[in-house]
């Protein structure tokens, strides 16, 4: 299974040269993982890889920053929904709408709370570690507890370190090693 995901990023997702990141970080190796998450086969493979790194968590919530976790979260989410594990999903605005409830947590119904639910944040590329911060701490300050961030690709520059030091563990499909 991880086999042909990796085949799918490395013809859809995966390009070589002189790359500026969002960290900031320059590197030869660029991955954008949306054009095979929006591949049906992409999606699917994606939300099994992850459900497959979470068997072992005892989670209420899956949940991560907008906009690369959101296809993952919503594969899973059906996935798990298909193999009757109850896994709700949630994502993290960037920021607040300006407009309506304003929320910066999304996918929540009324009433529906994070507080004291456990939660395992997704993330399509890590690299540094500090966006699915960013939607850690607004769960966290919605009352949730996350100490398991699930990766598709992790390029090994430093996020695992950062996470453990916040107490959460970081698993990975794939990384960047894999395409070296």
């Amino acid at each position: 299974m991880s086999n042909r995901l990796r085949e799918l990023i490395r013809e859809r997702s995966f390009a070589t040269g002189d790359f500026t990141l969002a960290s900031g970080k320059k590197s030869n190796l660029y991955f954008n993982l949306k054009p095979t998450m929006m591949l049906p086969e992409g999606a699917y493979l994606m939300g099994e890889a992850f459900l497959d790194k979470v068997s072992d968590a005892e989670a209420d919530y899956v949940g991560g920053l907008e906009m690369g976790a959101v296809p993952i979260i919503a594969a899973m989410a059906a996935l798990a929904h298909e193999r009757k594990r109850r896994l709700r999903a949630f994502f993290v605005r960037k920021k607040a709408k300006e407009h309506g409830a304003r929320a910066l947590i999304e996918g929540l119904a009324p009433g529906e709370s994070l507080a004291g639910k456990r939660i395992v944040m997704a993330e399509d590329v890590t690299t540094t570690g500090g966006s699915v911060l960013q939607a850690i701490e607004a769960a966290r300050e919605a009352g949730g507890e996350c100490r398991l961030v699930v990766t598709i690709l992790d390029r090994n520059e430093g996020a695992r370190e950062t996470l453990a030091q916040h107490g959460i563990e970081l698993r990975a499909v794939l990384t960047a090693a894999d395409f070296t």
